[in-house]
């Protein structure tokens, strides 16, 4: 038997339930009493792409310290789903704990000796008290949310709270709820001993927000001026688009109650893009959300939109491919399908938030771009920021910011005799002047086409007219490298020959990975890439540093890809990290892996001296 783990707010606590059993509530509850206790938590839902009977999972990470990406293991386990009890009580940690329902026994080998078991007769406690089977269903996920807030010391008064505020409006349920928490409460009051985890107040979240990066880059696109979105539903992107309705409904709307922003659901993802590309070139700012095969689909519109010089936004929320691939479990695998779509000869830029904040800022800055530089602008989010929530710091907003539509000549312009040719680069950035339609009756229209032109939006089968255009879209590509997030870069304590490039939602392990590894005496220079184009810091780190760990969450080493690709860097100095299971990359993993392929390196280096 392995010494029972004892830790004060340090440690994983992992739901293992039935889609569909009303779990996600009274899980969501459970997490956010923890922040009302001051204490920082991460919390992760891993749910299936049916609607009910399949395994789902909530894992929260309790740490004081703020390390809030996926650690690793499970200290606490609540299996409540006997489909997946035995790679469930496989999972926790030795001299952790389980809590089950004892309702109905189990035989001595579906336990493990090095573990704690802790039995609850939920169905029982239940049962007694609510005869309706829906109720006692959902009321048995708040019962044992009870046993677990005497278990790790919880208030039940910040319980009733919660309750309260999560009730508003139905102030009936309220009662039920409180009740089948009591239930819980009292049971492991009387009937069970204290156990070694345990949540102390603390004052460790500060003025954090609590959210879903899908909602945040919805709210990110009304306050960076959205009027049009058109999309069509997949997951994980689809409350996205919820979430900029929910908030344009209230803050884009008129004293008279008039809205000043359109929705659209189109019959399918080819209609949407279409659609955000009309509502572009008109001086819409427009967009769509989507993932990996939405994107599939839109390819030839992207297309249009970096040929024609059309601005628009795609939100891509990556998850499991190819094909339907794992549509509810994470990404970062579509990379090279963004960065290079649609035929012939194309770049896109990207950016990549690493939390929901960043979503929001991110989410504003994409339409700035897409105006100026007159292109599509992917902003590449991940489910497991989309669709979960994180506690981030709040969002911020300037009142005295200005959108920037970029080149776009007036009636004024033109009437003072202003040259205007679509396509002509007049400021040496290569970023042509363009008119919004309507303009003005004789002078500044023109053809927007898909196919050759001229520098005047003329028709063109001319080889210098196609090798013109095509050479000053790529020259307008190195105008863009500065405009991007640029890299976020963190030096080690000591100087090193190692460093680390990353990205998006590895972002919280790898703080800890980096603060494990700092303190076992490896070092490493860190870089969050943050957009593409790379701009010249990227390759400046690659330079200094005799080799870089690229650490992604897809199979293929996407973004070492496109490192190699658009810096010429030699790809025997980028050395791969890479996890593709579908779950959010853990601190554990990523330490594991840099250490072992560090150890194998010197190992070849002593051989070969």
């Amino acid at each position: 038997m392995s010494k029972p783990l004892t830790a004060t707010n340090d440690f994983v606590v992992k739901f293992a339930n039935v889609n569909g059993s009303g779990s996600a509530s009274a899980n969501g509850l459970f997490a956010k009493i923890i922040l009302r206790m001051g204490v920082p938590v991460g919390a992760r839902n891993i749910f299936p792409s049916n609607i009910q009977g399949l395994p789902t999972w909530y894992e929260v990470r309790v740490n004081e310290q703020n390390f809030l990406g996926r650690r690793g293991g499970v200290d606490l386990m609540i299996a409540m789903n006997p489909q997946t009890w035995d790679a469930d009580v496989k999972g926790i940690e030795p001299g952790g704990y389980l809590l089950y329902d004892s309702s109905k026994p189990l035989p001595a080998s579906k336990f493990r000796d090095d573990i704690t078991v802790i039995g609850a007769p939920l169905t029982e406690l239940i049962a007694a008290e609510f005869a309706d089977p829906r109720q006692r269903q959902l009321f048995k996920n708040i019962c044992y949310v009870g046993v677990l807030a005497n278990l790790l010391g919880f208030e039940p008064e910040l319980v009733k709270e919660l309750l309260t505020q999560e009730f508003k409006g139905k102030d009936k349920l309220i009662a039920p709820n409180f009740k089948a928490f009591e239930l819980g409460y009292n049971f492991a009051k009387e009937h069970l001993a204290p156990i070694g985890l345990k949540v102390k107040k603390a004052d460790k979240v500060g003025n954090r927000i609590f959210v879903e990066g899908n909602e945040a880059a919805g709210l990110g696109a009304v306050f960076g001026g959205a009027t049009f979105c058109a999309w069509y539903p997949i997951t994980p992107s689809t409350s996205l688009a919820e979430g900029f309705e929910k908030h344009a409904s209230k803050l884009r709307v008129d004293a008279d109650g008039k809205k000043r922003y359109a929705i659209v659901q189109a019959e399918d993802e080819i209609a949407s893009i279409g659609m955000v590309m009309g509502a572009g070139w008109a001086g819409s700012r427009a967009f769509t959300c989507t993932s990996g095969p939405g994107i599939s689909l839109m390819n030839e519109f992207v297309g249009f939109s970096y040929y024609a010089e059309v601005p628009a936004v795609i939100f891509d929320v990556q998850r499991g491919g190819p094909s339907t691939g794992m549509p509810t479990r994470t990404q970062q695998s579509d990379l090279l399908l963004a960065a290079y779509a649609s035929h012939g000869d194309t770049k896109h830029p990207m950016l990549f938030p690493g939390n929901p904040t960043e979503a929001f800022e991110m989410s504003a800055q994409a339409f700035d771009l897409a105006d100026f530089f007159q292109t599509t602008i992917f902003v590449m989010l991940e489910l497991d920021i989309g669709m979960q929530e994180w506690l981030t710091e709040p969002f911020k907003w300037d009142e005295k910011r200005k959108l920037n539509r970029g080149k776009v000549l007036t009636r004024e312009h033109l009437d003072a005799g202003v040259e205007f040719g679509r396509y002509l680069d007049v400021d040496g950035d290569a970023v042509p002047y363009r008119t919004y339609p309507g303009t003005h009756p004789t002078k500044g229209s023109y053809f927007t086409r898909g196919s050759s032109h001229d520098r005047y939006a003329r028709y063109s089968e001319k080889g210098e007219d196609y090798t013109d255009g095509m050479n000053r879209l790529l020259r307008k590509w190195e105008t863009m490298k500065s405009h991007v997030p640029a890299p976020i870069i963190k030096k080690a304590k000591r100087r090193t020959p190692d460093g680390v490039i990353y990205m998006g939602s590895t972002d919280p392990a790898m703080e800890e990975a980096l603060h494990t590894l700092e303190a076992r005496g490896t070092h490493l220079d860190a870089m969050r890439i943050r957009g593409f184009p790379f701009n010249d810091q990227v390759f400046e780190f690659i330079r200094d540093h005799e080799q870089v760990f690229v650490v992604e969450q897809n199979r293929d080493a996407q973004l070492k890809s496109l490192l190699v690709n658009e810096g010429g860097v030699h790809p025997a100095r980028l050395v791969s990290i890479l996890h593709f299971d579908g779950s959010p990359i853990s601190a554990r993993f990523i330490i594991k892996d840099i250490a072992d392929k560090l150890k194998a390196g010197a190992a070849l280096t002593e051989n070969a001296e």
